[in-house]
């Protein structure tokens, strides 16, 4: 049986492309971590309105643009395993990747780019910052020095609502054509499952008991070479082999192997068994 491809390919950041959460370093900077980390889990795991923490969380750190900036570094650092290898081989296949985020604009754009996902697909969280704070006379002179202008307020909109990720999927297909699939780990993400074809809760990096009990899928690995197999099809190995793509599908093989996915829809767990037989035909 054939798996048909999700040509439109939806990746949340945080503890997906990361395995980091941004506001939780800028926490544990301030001193704060305990805190604001009590309240990041709540709403991922959906027992808090992601609208009732987001500015208390920012308002308890109140960064420095400089600090904001240092989250991309630590973003790199943190790399889910296989992740930049899984977009590069999705576009070589002739997907169109997207980052939808909660997280703040300027770290998870710059990131994103560093992954190879084009600008103007990643969407995430602007702030305003307070420019008479810090020795801003410097910064209109001396663009070496560090950026201290606090965070002043954040950019209101569906990626600071429990449920607006759905609406950020939307614009971004704005009536194109292709099946689409969403990953994430949080509660957010998994709200946003009606927005697509297809929603894979991640537990690479935690496993959030609700995400994993209603994602149609969920893949536990700590790597997302398998999500190739549910975004491309098993198929897809065919198209790559004899390119620097071939080893992460190799890679996604061997964690399927031996159990990478928990399918809460049996009829979907059915429709990728059979096709992933037909590759793999000594698979169980």
């Amino acid at each position: 049986m054939r798996w048909p491809p999700y040509k439109h390919v939806f990746f949340d950041c945080d503890s997906t492309l990361s395995t980091v959460e941004g506001i939780d370093v800028l926490a544990e900077t301030a001193g704060k971590k305990w805190r604001v980390e009590v309240l990041t889990n709540a709403a991922m795991d959906g027992k808090l309105d992601l609208e009732d923490v987001y500015a208390k969380r920012l308002q308890a750190v109140r960064p420095t643009h400089e600090q904001i900036q240092q989250i991309r570094a630590v973003y790199k650092r943190n790399i889910v395993a296989d992740a930049q290898a899984v977009i590069a081989a999705l576009q070589f296949l002739g997907h169109e990747v997207y980052i939808i985020s909660g997280g703040l604009a300027e770290p998870v754009q710059e990131f994103g780019i560093f992954l190879g996902v084009p600008k103007q697909n990643i969407r995430a969280v602007a702030v305003d910052y307070d420019h008479l704070a810090g020795e801003w006379w410097y910064a209109e002179t001396d663009f070496q020095k560090p950026r201290r202008e606090r965070y002043m307020d954040y950019e209101e909109g569906a990626l600071t609502v429990s449920d607006g990720k759905a609406q950020i999927v939307r614009e971004l297909l704005n009536g194109r054509n292709g099946r689409s699939l969403l990953i994430g780990d949080g509660s957010s993400d998994l709200m946003a499952g009606h927005a697509v074809d297809l929603f894979v809760g991640f537990g690479g990096v935690v496993q959030r008991q609700r995400v994993q009990a209603e994602a149609p899928v969920f893949l536990h690995t700590p790597s997302l070479a398998p999500l190739l197999l549910l975004a491309a099809g098993p198929a897809a190995i065919r198209q790559v082999q004899g390119t620097p793509h071939e080893a992460v599908f190799n890679t996604a093989f061997t964690l399927t192997n031996t159990g990478a996915f928990d399918f809460n829809h049996e009829r979907l767990k059915t429709k990728f068994q059979q096709a992933y037989q037909t590759i793999h035909p000594w698979a169980d």
